[in-house]
């Protein structure tokens, strides 16, 4: 077994989510929300860390790492976890970050996600946003509302991701995974070749360009099913940011098709539990409705906020919303939801109750 495979076999063992790698440190790794030293590892040399990293690549992938100093891909210990790494340079040497990816797709019930979002996977089409802060869980919600797909209707599903990080097994569906640079060149390339694949669904891994932003758009329109993802905070902030994305000239005609292939936007952020213990996700949700086009249309993105109270009943939620009650609850300290909330001022009687001034 190679060293890497060692420090990774640990991180999923002691419950981390990610290993950290860099020359002259010790290894490290988050769990739980935090970066800890990993007892009992030397510091890394670079020439050792060069010599660890190489051991799970190809020739070719290192020869890419060493000349763009730069590398994605996804590496697989059967039996433990799938692996999502990124290789750079910094000012030291060497380093690397692994993020875990279960093997076993966790299901919307195992993840307790509320049942708007176990709902998504209803849709016939349009596009469905998940949003949040890197490290918040997106990928992991996304791939659960996916597998219900999976469990309960005939699709073709094509995901696009760079690199591929859940590996979903043909049930009811059948899947087509593209991984960007390794089976397509580029999100944009694989994005237009859905059109001429028979997808019903499809996963874009990262909306990160104005390109990829409107072929999602465009085929949510068409009549695709299209979950993607953006690392906004909210839904207002959600939408300004693809309008936002284009030239002031085109930003009437994306208002208007975003306007009407629009399906949902869940806004996601992890807060660590009371007893410490592990982390709790939170959800703004807000689903299509009748005046949601309207508001698209005159960019008069303030009046989301109504559209998402109005909801309340069909299942829709405010970020803030949603942290008072896991507060209330006791699920999260009141201290940790404060942080997170845009109005601080409501969370004052908690945080008094709770003796934190």
């Amino acid at each position: 077994m190679s060293r890497i495979e060692r420090l990774l076999r640990q991180l999923k063992e002691d419950g981390g989510s990610d290993l950290h790698l860099a020359a002259g440190l010790v290894p490290r790794m988050r769990r739980r929300g935090h970066i800890e030293e990993i007892a009992d590892q030397p510091v890394l040399s670079d020439a050792d860390l060069r010599a660890m990293l190489s051991e799970i690549t190809s020739e070719e992938q290192w020869r890419g790492y060493e000349s763009d100093r730069d590398l994605d891909f996804a590496h697989a210990i059967p039996g433990v976890a799938r692996f999502r790494a990124n290789y750079l340079a910094q000012e030291n040497g060497a380093a690397a970050v692994f993020r875990i990816v279960p093997e076993r797709v966790l299901s919307a019930e195992d993840l307790g996600l509320p049942p708007a979002i176990a709902s998504l996977a209803e849709l016939a089409k349009g596009l469905v946003l998940v949003t949040g802060p890197t490290g918040s869980g997106k990928s992991t919600t996304l791939a659960a509302v996916i597998d219900r797909i999976n469990r309960s209707q005939a699709k073709h599903v094509v995901t696009i991701e760079d690199p591929v990080e859940f590996v979903h097994e043909n049930q009811r569906s059948v899947f087509s995974h593209r991984e960007v640079g390794a089976h397509t060149g580029s999100f944009g390339a694989a994005l237009r070749a859905t059109l001429r694949q028979d997808a019903d669904v499809v996963l874009v891994g990262e909306m990160r360009d104005r390109e990829t932003i409107g072929l999602a758009i465009t085929a949510a329109e068409m009549g695709l099913l299209v979950f993607g993802t953006l690392h906004t905070n909210g839904a207002a902030k959600t939408i300004d940011r693809i309008i936002d994305a284009f030239p002031a000239k085109e930003q009437d005609q994306v208002r208007l098709s975003l306007s009407e292939s629009l399906a949902a936007v869940v806004s996601q952020q992890l807060l660590p539990t009371a007893d410490g213990r592990g982390r709790c996700a939170v959800h703004e949700i807000l689903l299509r409705t009748p005046g949601l086009a309207n508001v698209i249309r005159e960019g008069n993105t303030p009046m989301l906020t109504s559209i998402i109270q109005a909801g309340r009943s069909v299942g829709m939620q405010a970020m803030d919303d949603a942290l008072f009650a896991l507060a209330k609850e006791g699920r999260v300290r009141p201290e940790d939801a404060a942080a997170k909330a845009g109005d601080k001022a409501r969370f004052q009687p908690l945080l008094g109750a709770a003796g934190v001034s």
